[in-house]
């Protein structure tokens, strides 16, 4: 199989073509001072390869000056540029990967930290040296505070029992609430369990309560062997642990059975749960084995970090500052020049330059003269700004644009040089403004003070969808890092006094807020808004969040702000959106004021992390307020929480360390943080901030990094072998490329990198060993890689995971993610709509894993299967419900039916609210247990496709008659089971509803992942209007029947679409 494109010169690429017999040629320098070139197989151990070089050495000079073989070890450069020692000699050649075919024979004293430090860069996809190279002194003290976290998480590790070790390691993943309807599932109000016994056959079942403890289920199942067997031992049960079978999860601990997931999920679904009892030894030797990791890293010295920061002083008397209130001059900046501007010498070219709170504009923006010029254009103009040095907020953002001025659109031809007509351009004053560059920079910097002297700022290109006054405040205010050719802004911030000039501390802050309440004699205080206000204060908070405010309700907020406090505390984030940020008198009176606010429940405070709220202060409120979730409620809210971390405008924030401690705390939560982070890796603006996060992660989780490394490995693999396929699906049949595909998978390389590792996806689920021949790529244009695992352990089924490189899975993720959540808030209410989420995540640039459900077949391939004609089989009615029965009889068909039913109406329900569109027959598949469940979300918000201009989906969300055929169990006119279904589709609508502001919320709060259906607030709209959340429940549920209805009506044009769809699948294949 020929290498792919990218890899053409790949030497370590599977069948590469230089060195096709599978021998590279390696460079080796030894100790001594020999060189020797040796050709070695690509797939041989470096302890082979350690070999085969001294049985060479010894016929050269100078080898009685070599110490024994064991006193040496390889070293080579890495990918990542950075010098690694091969300690691992088991590592195969191939699989490491040196950046060339040179090995360095060292002997084995070199420093472990060093070590540690080339592990983490390989790891995070980033070399350390780079972050050194910086000298950036607000790297090097996040890096300083950072590896302090991680230090003193290490050190509280160390002689963990291995209970509280299990509990890190492997948290149990538990629901404390109990579904209502649960009691119907169970056996006589009891489960059903059994329980295997580690390193025997004996499996034994019980009926047991849900309420009993693990401990408890121990203690039976230990008596029932021993009673069995014939023995009276007396064995303790506490020296054993129940471990769900066929996966890294246990159930342990003081909660009652039910209260965890999996039994929970058996329980619903009907199946048996099956629990292997194992020896805790096994799980202390697991223990013991961390621990010793753990310390020798704690041994480490490393000499490639910084040293850790000396305590903080506060500023003396002798180091004299000056507070930035202290300063009434108006706030001026020099616009020097500009180079590398990139636009026509006949253009004019102008620097627009705004001053903002979040997306507040604080005074009105300032447009410098226009000038023409080549490579260079001077301004040396200052610019001055309508605000008073001393009202600039600590969060204060300067922002840039450039635009080059026509006095008329030009033609394709000429405007060829400035990039035009990518961006929306803007007209104005009759003429042309066509955007060419971008920058923000902070006013203040990390440390508070006040910036002066020259700046060059290198500026970006890439213009969003939406300006704010023709500037991106939203942007990033790290500068481009692709100095060669970016535009470069020369800028001077002005200096007002010879002292560094600093914004107050935070006690300062409190005693301004007390000196104005001294002064104003109390106005504004509690209960002076009386019943007239009170109705107009609760009509304004009942509000979504994208409403705007207008001018007189800002003013009313503000004068109310005690009232708000006492009567309506989720009012914060109006509150906020009420201060004039532009007044030190008003910030240091809404400080004194937050300091009383009581305490938001988490999910509404995660509104206070957006974009709109950049102070510091208010942003360490919502982070204390998150402090109150449970590990399983912040893993659900995770995604959002890592992407606003791009809106933290300095390194060191409470946000990037409270993400980091509980990652540090629960290594599931830690595999998620590691995951979202790294995808991102490779877009710049981040690149540092997520870089350092993760250094953290792996110095405090050292025993982890083994784990994530094997990760990183397979997915490489996977990338590789993806990239094979697609070169040569061009050149041969499917057959011949799948046979392809298992030849590759069969090789040791690819077979031992690819075994044998916790799925990235679910850590408790192991991916133990490949299942060749079931492993395929599908024909879609990246042809995505269908990877089948056997489950090794006792009970563990097959196990699959769909690999994507080409396709942009983020959005997928986020429609998954919030459809876990709907899940998550029926189930609150007592509704179960049976929706199945199914994993899915970004590992990297446009690549990442699905996972594969099981037992499931596409509409499509159902209604297919059914009929001889493709153009017929959309329209036959009968073929799910025949499917139904040909895996369900009896009993088992009514409760598959239900499922249908119930997960029928969820996915009707969230389909439209979120505006999911491309629903054909391939999108939406249903399991051999009725469960139906969509999948493929390119398409959300109502972006729906369109052909010719004209949409081709046409209805709110899929209802077709042979879904209502199986709903109504094959009876025509079976109106009870569909008014029950409709029943089902209302509530849950309603239920939704209730949380339409959380859905905003975490829809904002994705603003900045750049994904391509949700660009700017325009897009979260439709979230508005399909919740009906300006309207009454009774108009709002008015609007959702008619929608219904509408669906109804309209299902023959889906059917014509699925005949169509089926027709060109079936003409495909």
């Amino acid at each position: 199989m020929p290498p792919a494109m990218t890899d053409i010169f790949d030497i370590w690429a599977v069948d590469s073509q230089i060195g096709g017999d599978g021998l590279i040629s390696v460079d080796f320098l030894l100790p001594n001072g020999t060189y020797i070139n040796l050709d070695v197989p690509r797939d041989a151990t470096i302890s082979h390869i350690k070999q085969l070089l001294w049985k060479q050495a010894h016929s050269y000079p100078l080898f009685h000056l070599l110490m024994e073989i064991d006193s040496y070890m390889f070293s080579c450069v890495n990918q990542t540029a950075v010098q690694e020692e091969l300690e691992d000699e088991t590592q195969r050649l191939c699989d490491v990967r040196p950046f060339l075919p040179v090995l360095k024979l060292i002997t084995k004293n070199c420093d472990p930290g060093e070590k540690l430090d080339s592990k983490i860069g390989v790891l995070i996809g980033k070399g350390l040296h780079e972050f050194d190279a910086l000298e950036d002194p607000e790297v090097k003290e996040f890096r300083s505070k950072m590896r302090r976290i991680s230090e003193e998480k290490l050190q509280s590790l160390v002689g963990l029992s291995w209970v509280d070790w299990l509990t890190h390691t492997y948290p149990p993943e538990q629901e404390p609430s109990i579904p209502e309807n649960f009691q119907d599932k169970l056996y006589g109000g009891n489960l059903v369990v059994a329980i295997h016994f580690d390193k025997c056959q004996d499996v034994f079942s019980f009926q047991v309560s849900p309420n009993i403890n693990p401990i408890k289920l121990n203690e039976m199942a230990i008596r029932k062997r021993l009673t069995i067997h014939g023995k009276a031992d007396e064995v303790d049960p506490s020296g054993y642990v129940l471990q769900i079978s066929g996966r890294l999860e246990y159930v342990f601990g003081d909660r009652p059975l039910i209260q965890f997931q999996y039994i929970r999920n058996c329980v619903i679904n009907r199946t048996l749960p099956h629990l292997t009892l194992v020896e805790c030894s096994s799980i202390k030797k697991m223990c013991e084995q961390e621990m010793i990791t753990i310390e020798a890293a704690i041994n480490r010295k490393s000499s490639n970090l910084p040293l850790p920061l000396p305590p903080k002083k506060t500023r003396s008397a002798t180091q004299l500052t000056q507070s930035v209130w202290d300063i009434s001059n108006s706030f001026k900046i020099m616009l020097l020049k500009g180079n590398k501007l990139n636009t026509e010498e006949t253009a004019k070219v102008h620097v627009r330059a705004g001053l903002f709170h979040g997306t507040e504009l604080l005074c009105k923006p300032i447009v410098s003269a226009e000038i023409s010029g080549r490579s260079e254009h001077v301004w040396n103009e200052t610019l001055e700004f309508e605000i008073n040095v001393c009202d600039l907020p600590r969060m204060a953002r300067l922002c840039f644009a450039v635009y080059a001025v026509m006095d008329k659109m030009k033609t394709k031809k000429s405007t060829k040089t400035i990039n035009p007509s990518k961006y929306q351009t803007i007209r104005k004053a009759g003429k042309v403004h066509y955007p060419v560059a971008w920058v923000n920079t902070m006013v203040f910097d990390f440390k508070g003070q006040l910036k002066s002297g020259d700046l060059l700022l290198h500026s970006w290109t890439s213009f969003p969808d939406e300006l704010e006054e023709m500037l991106n405040p939203m942007g990033t205010v790290r500068t481009n890092p692709y100095t060669e050719n970016a535009t470069v802004l020369h800028i001077k911030f002005q200096e007002y006094s010879k002292l560094p000039t600093y914004y107050p501390p935070f006690d300062k802050i409190l005693e301004k807020a007390a000196e104005i309440a001294k002064s104003s004699d109390n106005v504004g205080m509690a209960g002076r808004g009386g019943k007239k206000f009170y109705i107009e204060l609760k009509e304004i908070m009942e509000r979504d969040p994208l409403t705007q405010l207008c001018e007189n309700e800002i003013d009313l907020i503000w004068t109310l702000r005690y009232d708000c406090r006492e009567n309506f505390p989720q009012s914060l984030p109006k509150l906020l959106l009420s201060v004039k940020w532009n007044k030190l008198e008003d910030v240091a009176q809404l400080q004194a004021l937050l300091q009383i606010w009581s305490k938001l429940p988490p999910r509404e405070a995660l509104e206070l992390l957006d974009f709109n709220y950049p102070d510091q202060y208010v942003r360490e409120y919502a982070v204390g307020c998150l402090k109150q979730m449970s590990d399983e409620e912040l893993s659900q809210y995770l995604l959002q929480l890592v992407q606003v971390l791009k809106y933290e405008p300095f390194f060191d924030c409470a946000l990037s360390r409270f993400l980091t401690e509980r990652a540090l705390a629960n290594r599931r939560i830690g595999q998620m943080l590691f995951w979202h982070l790294r995808s991102e890796m490779h877009i710049p603006a981040v690149s540092i901030q997520f870089g350092v996060i993760l250094e953290a992660y792996c110095r405090g989780s050292v025993a982890h990094m083994k784990v994530l490394s094997k990760q990183v490995e397979a997915l490489n693999k996977l990338k590789t072998l993806n990239n094979l396929i697609k070169l040569n699906s061009m050149k041969q049949s499917k057959a011949k490329g799948k046979d392809a595909m298992h030849t590759c998978l069969k090789q040791n390389a690819y077979r031992e990198a690819l075994s044998d590792l916790q799925s990235p996806l679910n850590p408790s689920v192991i991916l133990a060993e490949l299942y060749v021949e079931k492993c395929k790529y599908m024909d879609s244009k990246m042809k995505p890689l269908w990877i089948v695992y056997n489950n090794k352990m006792f009970g563990g089924d097959l196990v699959g995971v769909i690999f994507k490189n080409g396709d942009d899975l983020r959005q997928d993720m986020l429609t998954l993610q919030i459809l876990r959540l709907m899940d998550i808030l029926w189930k609150e209410a007592g509704l179960d709509l049976r929706v199945l989420p199914y994993g899915c995540l970004a590992t990297g640039d446009h690549s990442g894993l699905i996972e594969a459900v099981s037992a499931s077949e596409t509409i499509a391939d159902i209604q297919l299967n059914s009929s001889n004609v493709a153009a017929a089989a959309a329209f036959n009615k009968d073929a799910l419900l025949n499917w139904l029965k040909e895996y369900n009889l009896g009993d088992d068909l009514d409760r598959a039916i239900e499922e249908f039913t119930l997960s029928c109406a969820g996915y009707c329900v969230a389909t439209y609210v979120l505006g999911i569109g491309d629903r054909h027959s391939d999108n939406i598949m249903v399991r051999k247990n009725g469960q139906l469940f969509h999948i493929d979300f390119g398409h959300i918000l109502g972006n729906f496709k369109s052909k010719f201009g004209i949409k081709r989906e046409r209805v709110p969300f899929i209802l077709t008659y042979d879904f209502i055929h199986v709903i109504q169990q094959g009876k025509t006119g079976n109106t009870e089971k569909f008014g029950r279904f409709r029943q089902c589709c209302e509530e849950a609508y309603l239920i939704l509803r209730r949380h339409g502001n959380l859905f905003i919320t975490l829809f904002a709060l994705m603003l900045t992942a750049g994904l391509p259906e949700l660009t700017s607030v325009k897009d979260i709209q439709y979230l508005k209007d399909s919740l009906a959340l300006g309207k009454s429940e009774e108009e709002a549920l008015k609007q959702f029947k008619q929608k219904f209805d509408e669906a109804l009506r309209e299902s023959w044009t889906t059917k014509v679409n699925w005949m169509a769809h089926t027709v060109r699948k079936d003409y495909r294949s």
